[in-house]
């Protein structure tokens, strides 16, 4: 299946998403592509506010503020993500769920990739139109993480159990 039909249909069926997405092998090199991908489209949602904000500045260069937002973007946030994810499964195993680590990195890093929609379109808006649309937008995709983030915390110990 396609990856843009997956995250079209993570938005109706986010736990049926995530368990085909962790069945099969347990290959890392996937959850690595799902997180840099959700990384570099994130990254791509901030040039409508970089260049909107270099534009009202002019003494901060464009090239310097994207410099810095894909450094922070497709270097920082993977390391964050995984300590995230190794975090998460720590917590989740202390207090007795059985999960594994990879799929708890699944569902962490599918539901990143899952809103980035809702990113790109904050985005725009924070180039655009920034204003309570944009805060709105931005509260909206937070949490639609949060909620595919769950839904993949679930799905990976509904699993973990039927698996032992």
């Amino acid at each position: 299946m396609s990856v843009v039909r997956d995250i079209l249909r993570t938005y109706r069926a986010p736990r049926e998403v995530q368990a085909h997405r962790m069945s099969g092998p347990l290959r890392e090199d996937r959850a690595l592509v799902i997180l840099i991908s959700a990384c570099a489209l994130i990254f791509v949602a901030q040039w409508p506010r970089l260049a909107r904000e270099s534009h009202l500045d002019p003494s901060i260069e464009l090239d310097a503020l994207l410099a810095g937002a894909l450094f922070a973007w497709l270097m920082v946030m993977p390391l964050v993500f995984y300590a995230l994810s190794i975090v998460l499964t720590v917590v989740l195993r202390i207090s007795g769920q059985r999960i594994t680590g990879f799929s708890c990195r699944m569902g962490l890093f599918w539901a990143v990739l899952a809103s980035t929609p809702l990113w790109l379109f904050a985005g725009l808006l924070a180039g655009f139109a920034p204003g309570p649309g944009f805060a709105i937008v931005s509260t909206l995709a937070l949490a639609t993480v949060l909620v595919f983030a769950g839904a993949g915390l679930i799905t990976a110990r509904n699993l973990g159990e039927g698996a032992l």
